[in-house]
């Protein structure tokens, strides 16, 4: 059975977003992030504590792992392991407030 890869709208956001970001410098380099981006969800599904533990204030994400996506090591995917697969449910560049994003209703 093919491990299952549920994206959060949030997450579904961010990685547009992040794109859209890197295309304003090179189309090229967004097309790869996206590239990687997927790579990782299919590699993070089939090894789910692949992903160090993320450690928040929020009792919410005491379940949370983190992975930086290969080749864009600043940008982040913050997933939670699930019975067949992963929980994808964010992606955030390292330099961002993470604790304020993810604390944040």
């Amino acid at each position: 059975m093919t491990p299952r890869i549920v994206v959060r709208p949030r997450a579904d956001f961010d990685l547009d977003e992040q794109a859209e970001y890197i295309a304003q410098d090179s189309v090229a380099a967004a097309r790869r992030f996206y590239d990687a981006v997927e790579r990782a969800f299919e590699r993070l599904a089939g090894m789910p504590g692949m992903g160090g533990s993320w450690e928040s204030r929020d009792p919410k994400y005491a379940d949370l792992r983190v992975w930086p996506v290969p080749g864009f090591g600043k940008h982040l995917i913050f997933y939670r392991p699930t019975a067949d697969g992963v929980e994808i449910v964010r992606i955030l560049h390292s330099a961002r407030d993470i604790d304020s994003i993810l604390t944040l209703k």
